[in-house]
Formats: structure tokens, sequence, C-alpha cells
């Protein structure tokens, strides 16, 4: 299993149970190699197996050098989990190309690239033996976002469609596509929305009266990539609370 921006947050929750799960797990990041370097440690005292390779896969030939490097060290990816993302805080009046260029690369030129590199070994159609795309969208695709968050909300929205466009494309191929849409959750993500502090307050407007936790979202993105949801296709699961 590969993990984009599996460093911390969600996708070192996904890392960490799919280990304990039995995966062998390809933790990437970009710039927190510490934190990367301490959840690797984590897994392997647990038994695990995992490496942590550096990658900006909102950049092509580095999307590539994670899967070679993936290839070379565990060998055949079978899930991958599009995980890599930043939020963003800037009004469209103050908006310019160096902001969207910035997240949509890592929120969504990062999506296309690293599924490429994964339907090129998972296809059947191109001699593979199938597989698993998992895709982390966000609830701002249907909500808006919150101030600031514009362009954020419009990437999670390509990650839909992206989704769904691609499920049609490779079902046929022995690969499976879906995609969560976390609501919420306590991670360090949210530091420039007002952290943890307005997560909870936010969090006590949902149905459910609180926020979500990177586990939460862990679990559901295992049960996807899992034998138990060997029908579900083309789906968009949110994890939010009822928000």
């Amino acid at each position: 299993m590969v993990v984009t921006g599996g460093g911390r947050g969600i996708g070192a929750a996904i890392a960490r149970q799919a280990a304990r799960a039995g995966y062998a797990v390809c933790v990437n990041y970009v710039r927190n190699g510490d934190a990367a370097a301490t959840l690797l440690r984590e897994i392997l005292k647990e038994g695990g197996e995992a490496i942590a390779v550096q990658a900006d896969v909102g950049v092509q030939h580095e999307a590539t050098h994670l899967f070679e490097q993936t290839d070379a060290l565990l060998g055949r990816v079978d899930v991958l989990v599009n995980n890599a993302g930043v939020l963003g805080n800037c009004r469209v009046a103050d908006m310019d190309e160096a902001a969207l260029d910035s997240l949509f690369r890592a929120n969504v030129y990062s999506m296309f690239f690293c599924a490429r590199e994964a339907v090129r070994r998972m296809s059947t159609r191109l001699g593979g033996p199938g597989g698993v795309i998992v895709n982390l969208s966000s609830v701002a695709s249907r909500l808006g976002g919150l101030p600031g968050g514009s362009h954020y909300a419009a990437s999670k929205g390509a990650i839909d469609t992206f989704t769904l466009a691609l499920a049609k494309e490779v079902g046929a191929e022995g690969i499976r596509v879906n995609a969560l849409r976390p609501g919420l959750i306590h991670t360090d993500i949210h530091e420039i929305h007002g952290g943890a502090t307005a997560v909870d307050t936010l969090g006590r407007t949902t149905p459910m009266g609180r926020a979500g936790s990177a586990d939460e979202v862990a679990e559901a993105a295992l049960w996807l990539a899992s034998a138990q949801a060997s029908y579900v296709h083309g789906a968009i699961l949110d994890v939010a609370g009822g928000r």
C-alpha cells in the first residue's frame, strides 16, 4: 500500500492501521522527515513492514520515483491511498496564480500523477493483477469550505469528479476506485483556520456534536481497500458525523 502524505494526520493513521492489518506500507512525505521516521519506527517496532519515501507527488517525475522505490523495496502496489493535500486560506479577491497553482498541484495534480502510476501497475488490461485506489476528498467539496477556502473546496470538488471518472475508466480492468470525504477531523492541517479550538467549536455544530479523529477516517479507508468492499466502486463516502 502506498499512502501519499502519510507522515502525519489522516495519512499516518491510515499507514499505521494498514501495517497492523498486514499491508506492507510505503509512507510518502514531502518535508516532515522526522514525523515519517517516527511513524516508521513505530510500525517496525510493532512487527509491521514499511518504508518511507520522500517525494513531492504534485510533481510528475517525483510521483514516478515514489512508485519505482516502492516497486524495488516492497514489491507490487496493490492499494494506493491518495491522501496528500494542503489547506488554503485566501479570499478570492486576494487570489493569485501562484496560490492556485500551489494548492491544485498538491491536491489535484498529485491525484492524477499517482493514479497514473497505480493504474499502470494494477490494470489487467496492461498485464497487472488489479488493485484499489482510495482518494481523500473533503465535505468542503459540497459545503464550500471555510471562509478563505474556496480554492481548497474547488480542488476537492475536482477530486470527487476525478474519482467518478476514473472508476468508469478502469472498473473493467480490475481496479476499484472510491473516495472518502472527511469532515471536521482533529489533525494539524487545521492550524491555519484556528487549530484544535476551532475544530472543537465547529464540531459541536455537527449532528453528532463532535469532531472526528484521524483513526475514524483510517478505518473507513481500510474498509474500502478490503475485500469486504469488493462491490463498492465509484462511491464517495462521507466520514463527517452527519455534517
